[in-house]
């Protein structure tokens, strides 16, 4: 018979947060696959539990997960955990998930927490339905079109940031989203100084503390359908714009597309730039 390899949620924060099926299922397998085996000693220690650990982290090579498979295709059980939370969700694991269920081994969830459902429940924010983009780019186009997909989304919006890099991805998405799109920013969730701030980008900005610390889970609200009106010189882009020998309609045209604004305020603010500009 095949083995079983079982995909076991592990607490975010506090240790305590673990149900009785995954310490069951822990104690009970011939290893425990691990991305960080010093990280989830931790958890074992506390709860007296002596399987071995193996460590299974994204840079494992294709060699390592081919012999896991074969051991669970002889039967062996591995429980596959990540350092926080339900493990695959922008963690490693799904690949040896995948090569395991096609050999024929019978992969099972062994759910609990996870801190993207853990954030939309405290964000005070829609969840009826919700993408979840993981980490950003760093840079580059690729962030770029990422952001631009962020801000024109009418759903929520899921991300992780690092402690590192938020104030910078705050920057970008107040740029990218406009004002008036809500945020629930969610830090160090379930630990001692968890906090949630809500708000707009530049509200939440205010609220965090530089440098930021601890793990962070963004939550952004769904556009509402209508452009977000972006603030804009339009005097100073109306002078360029003129240069450009474009007509008052292209003008108007370019504000509607490009910063977001109803066509007969854009219209309004071309002729009065105009006007001011003569």
């Amino acid at each position: 018979m095949t083995g079983c390899l079982s995909v076991v949620a592990t607490p975010i924060g506090c240790l305590d947060d673990i149900t009785i099926r995954a310490l069951r299922i822990l104690r009970e397998a011939d290893a425990i696959l691990a991305e960080d085996t010093r990280h989830t000693r931790t958890l074992c220690t506390k709860y007296g539990i002596r399987t071995p650990l193996r460590s299974f982290h994204e840079h494992t090579d294709d060699a390592k997960v081919d012999q896991l498979v074969q051991e669970l295709v002889s039967g062996a059980y591995f429980a596959l955990v990540s350092d926080a939370g339900t493990p695959v969700v922008s963690d490693p694991g799904a690949y040896l998930v995948s090569c395991a269920a096609e050999a024929g081994v019978v992969v099972e969830a062994i759910p609990g927490p996870s801190a993207v459902v853990a954030a939309l429940s405290v964000a005070g924010l829609p969840v009826r339905r919700f993408t979840f983009e993981g980490f950003l780019p760093k840079s580059g186009r690729e962030r770029e079109e990422v952001l631009s997909r962020i801000s024109q989304s009418e759903i929520t919006t899921v991300i992780f940031e690092s402690p590192y890099r938020i104030h910078a991805t705050l920057q970008d998405l107040g740029q990218a989203l406009g004002n008036g799109r809500r945020l629930a920013l969610c830090r160090e969730l379930t630990k001692v100084h968890e906090q949630t701030i809500r708000g707009t980008v530049e509200e939440v900005s205010a609220g965090l503390a530089a440098p930021a610390k601890g793990e962070i889970t963004l939550v952004i609200e769904g556009a509402s359908g209508e452009p977000v009106e972006k603030d804009v010189d339009v005097r100073a882009l109306v002078v360029d714009w003129k240069r450009e020998g474009l007509s008052t309609k292209e003008m108007t045209h370019r504000l509607q597309t490009e910063a977001g604004w109803k066509r007969n305020k854009a219209y309004r603010a071309i002729l009065e730039a105009l006007k001011t500009d003569s």
